[in-house]
């Protein structure tokens, strides 16, 4: 069985914020948990709202405690960008990309395999 819970339009570089997801696959959902909990960086705040909401979706929905459950996949990927300029000398624009992502994380009861 898999529970999964999708953030889209995060204001924040996909860059940023994968390895952190990395972090997180094939954990315990507590553990997974704890990895985000003690990260001070942004992307663990919206890592943790996604993982927080995948934990509701399997016990109100699934009827699936959460101590049975893994991370099988956590996943961030390219959302928009907004483009804006930023005013230079002599008339010109330099651009600013400001990127966006998606948060994606499914939850399963099967264990992983070991490496």
């Amino acid at each position: 069985m898999e529970i999964e819970a999708t953030t889209k339009f995060v204001r924040l570089s996909a860059y940023k914020a994968r390895d952190l997801a990395r972090a997180m696959r094939n954990l315990p959902v507590a553990e997974a948990l704890r990895v985000v909990e003690f990260s001070e960086r942004k992307a663990a705040f919206h890592l943790r709202k996604t993982l927080r909401s995948a934990i509701a979706n399997a016990e109100n929905n699934a009827k699936v405690s959460a101590e049975k459950l893994f991370v099988r996949r956590a996943v961030v990927e390219q959302g928009p960008v907004m483009k804006r300029f930023w005013p230079r000398s002599r008339g010109m624009v330099s651009p600013i990309l400001r990127r966006m992502s998606h948060i994606r994380i499914t939850l399963t009861d099967e264990k992983p395999p070991a490496k």
